[in-house]
């Protein structure tokens, strides 16, 4: 099953998206590290994205959907997958269904509040070196400063400013209303409420894709009879 996995800046996705992985056994194919990785391996994409990212602009969709297309080829992917920061746009979702035609899937939306989530990323801090990502308030390192992982520093993000967030959930907002619905009419979408602790929500997420892998298997085991 592919679980397309949404949620706005703050929401815990990157976090839930690991836990449902280990639970799962799926690959979680994060948009943002196949572009690092891309990137750092001087790939022919890699090197293209590269080029765009130094002269301020976003990466095109055409580059995006072309990395993730290489991900999902992949062998570990055949069973199922957790895309987590794609698809971001109606343009980039068509682009999926053509990659994957007819393959069973799920779009959970992680939905928070917006001072919870202004509250989350204000107090966020991540390693400068493995990029695990701390909570000063929710999920803190066990020694103040500095990566339980690998020993690094934490910083903090320069898009966790304020003023910054304020314009990263307005981005997400007006991105994700077409999305919403783009998946409603697929009957694939559910919204998930993402307060309370990592643990609460990895519950109330396992949960609903408990009973969607299960009816998964069952439409997949009565088409074989």
């Amino acid at each position: 099953m592919r679980i397309i996995l949404l949620g706005p800046p703050g929401s815990g996705k990157g976090t839930q998206g690991d836990m449902l992985s280990r639970r799962y056994q799926f690959p979680k194919v994060s948009t943002g590290d196949i572009l690092r990785r891309a990137v750092q391996d001087r790939t022919p994409l890699g090197l293209r994205a590269e080029t765009m990212m130094n002269r301020g602009r976003l990466v095109s969709d055409e580059i995006v959907v072309e990395l993730v297309s290489e991900r999902l080829s992949a062998d570990d992917c055949r069973r199922g997958c957790i895309l987590d920061g794609f698809p971001r746009n109606i343009g980039q979702a068509q682009s999926l269904d053509k990659l994957e035609p007819g393959r069973p899937e799920r779009a959970v939306e992680i939905q928070v509040g917006a001072e919870i989530l202004a509250e989350r990323l204000g107090s966020r801090l991540v390693c400068g070196g493995c990029q695990a990502v701390y909570n000063l308030k929710v999920q803190p390192p066990r020694r103040e400063g500095t990566c339980d992982a690998c020993g690094r520093t934490l910083v903090r993000r320069p898009d966790d400013r304020p003023e910054v967030i304020v314009e990263r959930l307005n981005v997400y907002k007006k991105e994700m209303e077409p999305l919403r619905d783009y998946y409603r009419k697929k009957n694939v979408y559910q919204a998930v409420d993402g307060r309370g602790s990592v643990e609460d929500v990895y519950l109330r997420l396992s949960s609903y894709l408990d009973a969607a892998l299960a009816e998964a298997e069952g439409l997949k085991e009565g088409a074989g009879r």
